[in-house]
């Protein structure tokens, strides 16, 4: 079985890297390193600002991809936490550091169960591949896994099974795995009035109070009820912005950000058209902008969903729970290549928290469930 130190050190190297999406600071350099000894062939595709690695071992298919990202949030007041976020620390069986969570240690834990899978099993049955980014932090991700998964298609390398090292676990590494994830889709709203001096409304349109009854109504939509799989559709304003900074002054216009976390059960074609609709019901002037970054995606039973819980049980003897709650990830980007998607990693208490950190015993476990799935699935 795989040597805890390896994955521990690893995932120490990578965290003393202050990697702040977009930016790598040689942490592919170190994972190319060591994935060349296990005889991966390398490329490095860099586009624009961000760092991606493409690394494959075998020439023939099944092909299992590990993917995960380099990338990490800023650490944000350093005085929020107990010691340099970028120093990493072990205190009471923990690992602290930005990145531990997400995904660092989920990283070190892949990267060695590869290495040591192809100790094991030097004639396995297919191949192995890193899909590995610094842009999924970022609020676009245009450059990372969604441009390397196009240069693949383009050149017919398919993915048949993939594992996203995301921090998909609850309480104990494995207890959930998330085996599909809802969309998302953005919209930027203004509203036009017509601005005035508050004691003289009647000669102004005051946006403000001519979006109240569209909010309202917006809010309070069903817009649909989920389905097994996933929750209802849900519609959230994240900031509304208005004023020109004097207290005596009806604004001209008032901005609305909003997003949908939508899932299968309704399309970004449909809410759109309905949020129109409402807008349009209200009589307002408006103009709408939107900004689909990912589709809903999910996966169906079939053989890594069943490799993963066996890996798991095996070795922790949970019964794990099927989930597609949670945020978006760049298994959005793999899924519509055919590929079964899971996403396996630690606890996501911590994530994007000052005093991020994993439990060491996790990333010992997940290095032995990520080589079993490999065995799974790559051994006769």
């Amino acid at each position: 079985m795989p040597n805890l130190s390896d994955t521990l050190l690893l995932a120490e190297e990578l965290i003393r890297r202050p990697s702040i999406t977009p930016n790598d600071l040689g942490c592919q350099l170190l994972i190319a390193e060591r994935l060349r000894k296990s005889n991966f062939r390398i490329e490095h595709m860099p586009f624009g600002e961000v760092d991606n690695l493409w690394a494959r071992n075998g020439t023939h298919g099944p092909l299992v991809v590990f993917a995960g990202h380099t990338d990490v949030v800023p650490p944000g007041p350093l005085d929020s936490w107990s010691k340099d976020p970028f120093e990493p620390y072990i205190q009471e069986g923990l690992l602290y550091g930005r990145g531990a969570a997400d995904m660092k240690g989920g990283l070190a834990a892949m990267i060695i169960a590869a290495i040591e899978f192809i100790k094991k099993h030097p004639t396995f049955n297919g191949s192995i591949a890193f899909l590995i980014t610094s842009d999924e932090e970022g609020p676009h991700n245009l450059h990372g896994t969604q441009r390397v998964i196009a240069e693949l298609i383009n050149r017919g390398e398919k993915i048949d099974y993939c594992l996203v090292g995301e921090a998909s676990s609850n309480k104990k590494a494995g207890d959930q795995i998330r085996v599909g994830r809802r969309g998302s889709l953005g919209g930027k709203l203004t509203i036009h009035g017509k601005q005035g001096h508050v004691a003289f409304p009647d000669l102004a349109k005051n946006p403000i109070h001519l979006f109240a009854a569209a909010l309202d109504e917006l809010t309070k939509t069903t817009w649909d009820m989920g389905n097994e799989y996933f929750p209802a559709t849900t519609f959230q304003v994240s900031n509304l912005q208005a004023g020109l900074g004097a207290l005596n002054v009806i604004p001209p216009t008032l901005q609305a950000f909003f997003n949908f976390r939508f899932s299968t059960a309704s399309t970004a074609d449909i809410l759109q058209k309905r949020v129109a609709l409402i807008l349009k019901k209200h009589g307002l002037d408006f103009d709408l902008q939107w900004d689909l970054t990912g589709h809903p995606f999910l996966t169906a039973p079939g053989k890594l969903i069943t490799a993963v819980k066996t890996a798991i049980q095996s070795v922790t003897g949970l019964d794990t729970i099927l989930s597609t709650g949670g945020g978006t990830s760049d298994g959005r980007f793999i899924a519509p290549t055919g590929a079964e998607v899971v996403e396996l990693g630690p606890c996501n208490a911590s994530v994007h928290q000052a005093d991020e950190h994993v439990a060491i015993a996790d990333l010992l476990k997940l290095t032995k469930m990520y080589q079993v799935i490999l065995e799974k699935l790559l051994v006769s």
